[in-house]
């Protein structure tokens, strides 16, 4: 079975990349609007900055 991949979206790569800048900026310093819910949740939102990219990557069109 073979996938047929897609490079993601515009879009999606700067969501994805939003996502992973502020989960690392979190650990360095304080990120004024969503700053306390990305330091607590810091794993899952690069997980969803992962995923946002896996489905883009995965399904065509995104």
């Amino acid at each position: 079975m073979r996938f047929k991949l897609t490079p993601p979206g515009a879009p999606i790569f700067f969501v994805a990349l939003i996502l992973a800048g502020l989960a690392v900026a979190s650990l360095y310093t304080h990120v004024p609007v969503v700053g306390h819910y990305v330091a607590v949740h810091r794993f899952w939102v690069m997980t969803a900055a992962y995923v946002a990219l896996l489905a883009g990557v995965i399904f065509d069109g995104l």
